[in-house]
């Protein structure tokens, strides 16, 4: 199951991510988006979990998580929509 994390702090890291994560399984991919440009973090990212049963539960245990004074909104990832 793929899973959004918006509002991450702007110098949190792929690592970062992975070590929230780490108590909810298998982490299969985790990445905080970049702006094309400057390479700096667009305050939000994806991890993937193997287990969709435990990564219901990290959705449900991480929503408004506290990481260096800015509640994370984690849910499930919507499908991208389709550029016309």
């Amino acid at each position: 199951m793929n899973i959004y994390v918006g509002n991450l702090p702007f110098d949190a890291t792929d690592a970062d991510l992975r070590t929230l994560f780490a108590d909810y399984g298998t982490i299969t991919s985790a990445s905080v988006i970049t702006d094309r440009d400057t390479g700096r973090s667009r305050g939000f990212g994806f991890v993937e979990l193997a287990d969709e049963a435990l990564a219901n539960k990290a959705v449900e245990r991480l929503d408004g998580h506290n990481w260096d004074g800015r509640p994370l909104t984690v849910n499930k990832a919507r499908p991208r929509a389709a550029r016309s």
